[in-house]
């Protein structure tokens, strides 16, 4: 009786790994952009993703964030490799999309379709969506600036997604935080835009992080 009160009492004591459970699954973020967030001239440790890993590490959030930016994209474009991003299986998806389509001139119902096709496919396999709003010069008129602003919110209000503001609010226009070409952030910009993203993210990192893991996302 007591050597297996002594053996259950060493299975207790395993590891759960060793025990037969399921080891917990990695956490990960994926961020999904065009130049904004693939660091467009700069090196990839300056990159805002890059600067929100360290945000996670240094609150003790045990993800991995993995950039899935491309310099120029358009939300068409993005489209076509949003399968690759999602078979990251990420437990939250941030969207930074849509303002290489206002510079185009890109009918707005049409960028709407596109990320709405975007956070849906993200929200299907379970995944947390982040939506950050970008904003249109008005190279177009008033009323597409106008129509393209509102997109991101009636998006967001939609799929119940949290909200960034613009981007490069507090960036653009900033000799300290714009780069040579007065367009993309330079490394203290970047800097600036995880601050910005990291207000909405760590909440939703942290909420996800205490709950059990959702089917979907394995």
């Amino acid at each position: 009786m007591v050597s297996i009160l002594f053996l259950l009492a060493l299975i207790a004591a395993l590891p759960a790994e060793a025990a037969g459970a399921k080891p917990s699954v990695p956490l990960k973020i994926v961020a999904f952009g065009d130049s904004l967030t693939s660091g467009h001239r700069l090196p990839e440790k300056d990159a805002y993703p890059a600067v929100i890993q360290k945000k996670l590490k240094a609150a003790g959030l045990p993800y991995t964030i993995l950039n899935h930016g491309v310099s120029g994209d358009t939300t068409t474009r993005a489209l076509r490799r949003l399968d690759r991003a999602l078979a990251e299986r990420p437990q939250i998806f941030v969207v930074e999309l849509g303002v290489n389509d206002g510079l185009r001139g890109v009918p707005v119902p049409e960028i709407r379709a596109n990320l709405e096709k975007i956070i849906a496919a993200a929200q299907e396999q379970n995944a947390e969506v982040l939506l950050c709003a970008m904003e249109a010069l008005p190279l177009n008129g008033w009323e597409y600036t106008i129509a393209f602003h509102r997109m991101y919110e009636e998006l967001a209000m939609k799929y119940g997604v949290p909200l960034v503001p613009f981007l490069m609010n507090g960036v653009l226009g900033n000799p300290d935080l714009i780069g040579a070409d007065g367009v993309h952030p330079n490394a203290a910009g970047a800097r600036f835009i995880a601050d910005t993203v990291w207000e909405y993210l760590e909440p939703m990192a942290r909420k996800v992080a205490s709950e059990p893991t959702k089917p979907g996302t394995r």
